[in-house]
């Protein structure tokens, strides 16, 4: 079954932490390039962060030096470490496959597998 099933998310006060998990299924895992979107109420999807199959990332500005992305080859799980979070960070999170990473990583119509996504709520 292709899957990516995200868990972690939950609320938590600004200037906390949380560490969101997508587990993926093999085939996906071995052979895509992964990343984090996030998608508020009203508001368009937008990428957070990107890691490529050797682990190279790439992030937003407005994550950067409070995100982290990483993934675990032997679990096939991709994580999204955030800290420092403000309410600005509350949205939905989802994972998404890409088969290769383009000029503009952050084009969500490039991402062919989506998960569910997980609902992150930060308040002030």
């Amino acid at each position: 079954l292709l899957q990516l099933v995200e868990s972690g998310g939950g609320s938590v006060q600004a200037g906390g932490s949380l560490r969101l998990s997508c587990s993926v299924s093999t085939y996906i895992y071995s052979r895509y390039s992964m990343a984090w979107f996030r998608q508020a109420p009203g508001k368009e999807r937008e990428g957070v962060a990107v890691i490529d199959r050797d682990g190279t990332p790439k992030y937003a500005d407005s994550v950067k030096g409070r995100f982290t992305i990483s993934k675990d080859d032997a679990k096939n799980i991709l994580y999204l470490q955030m800290n420092t979070l403000k309410p600005d960070d509350s949205a939905m999170y989802y994972c998404a496959a890409v088969w290769r990473i383009g000029t503009d990583w952050t084009n969500a119509d490039d991402y062919i597998y989506w998960g569910q996504g997980t609902q992150v709520t930060v308040s002030s």
